[in-house]
């Protein structure tokens, strides 16, 4: 768990050298939709690093690489991975403590 203080790590994620590349969990709301089955961008999930608890919205994207990266917006630590392959998506969780997926009245 990282320990500094949160002015500090917010200060360390406005000098990303990669910021102009980050995106917002929206940003993905419908492929999150599609792997989950219901929108979950409005939708709580623990980072199993920090144990910060954000709206998967919230969350930071990365798209440019091999394939879609969020991050923790606290602790910038990898919550989930995705690949998409001509068989299928790639899902990796490790980074991800949970994610509660309320379903409608």
């Amino acid at each position: 768990m990282d320990e500094r203080p949160m002015d500090v790590r917010l200060a360390e994620m406005r000098d990303d050298p990669a910021i102009d590349l980050v995106l917002d969990g929206s940003a993905v709301g419908g492929m999150l939709g599609a792997i989950f089955g219901s929108d979950v961008t409005g939708m709580p999930g623990e980072c199993a690093s920090c144990h910060t608890v954000s709206l998967m919205g919230t969350m930071r994207v990365y798209l440019r690489g091999p394939g879609t990266v969020i991050r923790c917006p606290a602790c910038s630590q990898v919550v989930l991975r995705i690949a998409e392959t001509p068989r299928g998506s790639m899902i990796d969780l490790r980074g991800i403590a949970f994610v509660r997926i309320e379903h409608p009245s």
